[in-house]
């Protein structure tokens, strides 16, 4: 759905200027940022078997990664217009 503003010389109209897209770029930047950041944590915790030694492991942890799998599935799905998302 598009909505319409006031934009800052007072008229409305969509919200299309340089201005906007310059708040937009500032805006995905931060949030792909954000995004980077998460991956890089979470490569860091795989490439540490997820703090678990294999002595360790059980089904809870079989659980919890499977979990933290169908979650990161949703966003690939998504992302890539995969699965319940394809075309």
């Amino acid at each position: 759905m598009t909505t319409r503003r006031a934009i800052d010389n007072g008229e409305t109209g969509f919200a299309t200027g340089s201005r906007n897209r310059s708040n937009a770029l500032d805006a995905f930047m931060t949030t792909k940022f954000q995004i980077d950041a998460m991956l890089e944590r979470l490569k860091a915790l795989s490439d540490d078997h997820f703090e678990t030694s294999p002595d360790e492991v059980n089904w809870g942890h079989v659980g919890t990664l499977n979990h933290y799998a169908s979650l990161l599935r949703q966003i690939t799905d998504a992302a890539f217009k995969e699965g319940e998302h394809a075309a």
